[in-house]
């Protein structure tokens, strides 16, 4: 599968009048094609059964750098996989695309491919770490984004544990950040966190609270009793 080739099978499901409407909701400029992402998931499901590993990288980077909206969703599904037995080269250019971050459903599907990518080797951590002090809201938010299965474990191990609570303690930098879409990413941390750690979140918010904006303050206390 070439990128031309995959381009074009995304063009032929292009619908112009739901393109205008995401141009208009995401804000970001760049092409639409007002592809439904069921439509993409299942496109890049093909394109993957067909390629090894550095096939998917290799077209997954070339659909990202055409800077067209579902191109580069259809790049973040490429590399969504659970089991990949040598995964540097998908987190490198899973990495890599961070400084193109400027809108949050681009950012967080190539988010969910780094989680996985994550859990699957946790001592990635420490690069992620390095994210939390850029000068970008998009790359301190893919932070928190990349970390979310952190929240869901029931039954963490130790190493888990130390984590969850290194993650909360960027969440706690991050608290006073102004930006709606930090505020909205912590809160969500928190919220999706309560569901199974509600001691933690409800310590973290009697430290930091205060200082969340008060929806982000309520969105992170949604679930606790």
């Amino acid at each position: 599968m070439t990128p031309e080739a995959a381009l074009a099978e995304l063009r032929a499901l292009a619908d112009p009048e739901r393109a205008a409407g995401a141009a208009d909701y995401h804000k970001a400029k760049r092409e639409y094609l007002g592809v439904r992402v069921p439509e993409i998931d299942r496109l890049a499901k093909a394109w993957r059964a067909d390629l090894d590993v550095a096939g998917r990288v290799a077209l997954a980077d070339a659909l990202w750098r055409t800077d067209i909206h579902e191109a580069r969703i259809a790049a973040a599904k490429l590399l969504t996989q659970a089991r990949i037995r040598d995964d540097d080269a998908v987190w490198h250019v899973l990495v890599s695309w961070l400084p193109d971050f400027d809108a949050w459903a681009i950012a967080d599907h190539a988010m969910m491919a780094a989680q996985r990518r994550l859990t699957a080797d946790p001592s990635r951590i420490d690069e992620v770490e390095t994210w939390t002090r850029s000068p970008s809201l998009w790359t301190r938010r893919a932070a928190l984004v990349v970390t979310l299965p952190w929240t869901k474990q029931n039954h963490p191990k130790p190493a888990d544990l130390a984590i969850r609570d290194r993650v909360l303690g960027w969440a706690a930098g991050y608290a006073d950040d102004p930006e709606w879409f930090i505020q909205k990413a912590v809160a969500w941390w928190l919220r999706d966190l309560s569901k199974h750690d509600a001691p933690r979140v409800r310590a973290w918010l009697a430290e930091h609270g205060a200082k969340l904006k008060p929806f982000a303050r309520k969105e992170a206390a949604k679930y606790l009793r």
